[in-house]
This record gives structure tokens, C-alpha cells and sequence, in this order.
């Protein structure tokens, strides 16, 4: 589990990899990554927008952006959480993702909130000395 608190607003990330769904032989790894958005401030917000950035053990990077998380741009009030599933697939057997979450507060501000930086990992992954 990694967490980070911005501004009041925690955010909790559990990454699972998934044996079922993925497929070693073809270079296919996939992974669930449970998020918990807690706003433990004094004023209400509204996730707007998401940014991820996805790193491969080579490497590659991925940056994926778009609106809200889930289809949905949730409103947490004061002490609200909001949880959500998503996942991603690598070419590799391990990587790191992190990201922020854009925030609007009731006052029009815009800020980022950080997503702590999380591991990928799988049992394939070979160890290597450095």
C-alpha cells in the first residue's frame, strides 16, 4: 500500500498483479491498482482530471491524461472518500506508475494532488545484480 496527502486529500494505492490476465510466454503482465481518494480538509472538491505515467522495466514511459477517473469526476466533501478499480498492462514483468489528480475547490482553484509513486511487480520478474 503507498500513500500521499496534498492539500488535505490522501490518496491510498494498493497495486494487485493479475496471474489470470496475463500471459508471460507473450510478454503480457497485468496489474489492478485499487485507489482511495480521501478529502480530509474543511472544503469540498472535485476531481477533474487524472494523469498517469507508466514506466516499464525498460524503461518506456507511458503518460496517459484525460477526465475524472472511472468515467466520473467524483465530488468529495469534507471527511468523503471516494474508491475506485482501474489497471494496466506492461510489456514487461515489472514496472512503476505515479501521477496526480487534478482538483478544483468550491472556490474555482485549481491544484494537483500527487499520487505516490507504486511498484509493479510480479513473480517474473528475474533479480538482477547491479
Amino acid at each position: 500500500m503507498y500513500s500521499q496527502t496534498t492539500r488535505s486529500i490522501t490518496v491510498t494505492v494498493t497495486p494487485t498483479f493479475l496471474e489470470d490476465q496475463s500471459s508471460p510466454t507473450d510478454d503480457h503482465y497485468v496489474w489492478a491498482y485499487q485507489v482511495q481518494i480521501e478529502n480530509t480538509g474543511n472544503e469540498a472538491v472535485t476531481l477533474k482530471n487524472r494523469y498517469w505515467r507508466i514506466t516499464d522495466s525498460m524503461g518506456r514511459i507511458q503518460e496517459v491524461r484525460g477526465a475524472g477517473v472511472v468515467g466520473e469526476q467524483p465530488l468529495l466533501k469534507p471527511g468523503e472518500s471516494f474508491e475506485y478499480t482501474s489497471g494496466t498492462p506492461l510489456s514487461t514483468a515489472s514496472g512503476i506508475m505515479c501521477g496526480s489528480y487534478e482538483m478544483e475547490d468550491t472556490s474555482g482553484e485549481l491544484y494537483d494532488v500527487l499520487v505516490p509513486p507504486f511498484s509493479l511487480d510480479s513473480p517474473y520478474e528475474i533479480a538482477r545484480p547491479n
